[in-house]
């Protein structure tokens, strides 16, 4: 009774028996739609691995080839000398002695040239690869990356200079066509001279921010190396690298420093400095040309520079910053206060004339300190009276305090 209960009925009637069938065949095509989109599904998931599979076999194939490239022994690092024939040449390795060999025959022939760096093998010394040319990384660390902000309108007082040096430097970079009608070979450099804080460096920067020529900009100082011949070298890889990525714009900055009168040297490091100075001067006039090389040097003591440094050829125009004038001091308080919050009652007129023999780093500082004053009276507006008490503090601080200590009469 029981099992008889739990069989379905069946149908009675055709009617009732289409519908059962009509039924199960319904029933039938969903599942097989439902399997059909399992199907699907299992077979995007199936090449997702494989293609997951692809990826990570690739990458653990380049990590194995990192992994031996790693374990491999390191280049020895050499120079070719002489080229004998065909792949065979004659090296001079890191170590010293010189060795015939042989090249890789995946390097082209005409890339193997006297004087060229190459990879060795440590073994056989055979030729690996051709390196590019490399300059000492001090050169490197000369170029200015980042644009200077300032312009020729944040300098006051020095318009006929500006105008020279426009003349000298830009002019040739921008125009070249105008030296070409007149017939004349543009300057070659430009050496500005003067009293310290009258702006040359301030000028320099105003230069490579008003063209788009490659600036390197180099101290003096840091063309004197310790070991000879370092120094000289130095200087001739910063003229190559200027030579490589013409035009370009070299700044001296303290030049003095390694230009000074040669003399009876007494030392070896007076000796290495007059070497130096004798490369400086083969690269900005000697037998090989410079190319479209502008040189600018600024300097505190013109008077003890070399005569061969001041020729024309050398430096062509000799441009002096002096202390500027009443004219010149109001063009720069003009300059520095154009963002400050004045009162009305100032006349920089008065200003620029209570500022007799100050320079422009004077001046900068007096705008600052006035400044200074007004904070610490909580003032929103700099007033006469501030610009007074800055005037007498920096006189006080260069004439009094720098001076008259007893260190500095210990060394005097």
């Amino acid at each position: 009774m029981a099992e008889s209960a739990r069989q379905p009925q069946e149908p009675q009637n055709p009617e009732e028996l289409y519908r059962y069938l009509l039924d199960r065949v319904t029933n039938m095509e969903t599942r097989n739609l439902e399997l059909r989109e399992q199907l699907r599904q299992i077979e995007s998931d199936k090449r997702y691995i494989e293609t997951q599979k692809i990826r990570y076999e690739r990458e653990v194939r380049k990590l194995k080839s990192e992994i031996e490239q790693l374990r491999s022994p390191p280049l020895v690092i050499g120079t070719i000398t002489d080229v004998v024939e065909g792949n065979r040449v004659i090296v001079r390795s890191s170590a010293g002695p010189r060795f015939m060999v042989r090249s890789s025959m995946c390097i082209d022939p005409e890339k193997l040239k006297p004087g060229v760096r190459c990879t060795l093998n440590q073994q056989s010394l055979a030729v690996i690869d051709i390196l590019p040319e490399s300059y000492d990384a001090q050169v490197y660390g000369m170029e200015v990356v980042e644009t200077p902000q300032e312009s020729y309108g944040d300098i006051g007082g020095l318009d006929p200079q500006i105008t020279e040096i426009r003349e000298a430097v830009e002019l040739p970079l921008k125009r070249p066509e105008l030296f070409e009608k007149v017939g004349i070979e543009p300057p070659k450099g430009v050496l500005l001279f003067g009293p310290p804080g009258t702006g040359k460096t301030l000028l320099a920067r105003a230069v490579a921010h008003e063209t788009n020529a490659y600036f390197l900009r180099v101290v003096g100082s840091e063309l004197v190396q310790k070991y000879i011949g370092e120094g000289a070298r130095l200087v001739r890889e910063l003229f190559d690298l200027a030579k490589k990525k013409s035009p370009t714009i070299i700044f001296i900055d303290e030049i003095d420093a390694v230009g000074a009168s040669r003399t009876e040297a007494t030392t070896s490091g007076d000796r290495e400095v007059q070497r130096t100075l004798m490369q400086l001067l083969a690269g900005m006039d000697g037998f090989e040309r410079r190319g479209d090389v502008k040189i600018i040097g600024a300097t505190n003591r013109i008077d003890i520079l070399d005569r061969a440094l001041l020729r024309p050829g050398r430096f062509d125009r000799i441009i002096e910053i002096p202390l500027p004038d009443v004219e010149g001091r109001l063009a720069i308080l003009n300059v520095h206060t154009r963002g400050m919050n004045l009162e009305g009652d100032i006349v920089l007129e008065e200003i620029a004339h209570l500022t007799e023999g100050k320079n422009g780093s004077d001046l900068k500082a007096i705008c600052m300190e006035a400044g200074m004053f007004a904070i610490r009276a909580e003032h929103e507006k700099v007033t006469r009276k501030d610009f007074l008490c800055a005037i007498e503090k920096i006189g006080l601080d260069f004439d009094g305090h720098k001076y008259m200590s007893n260190y500095g009469a210990m060394f005097a």
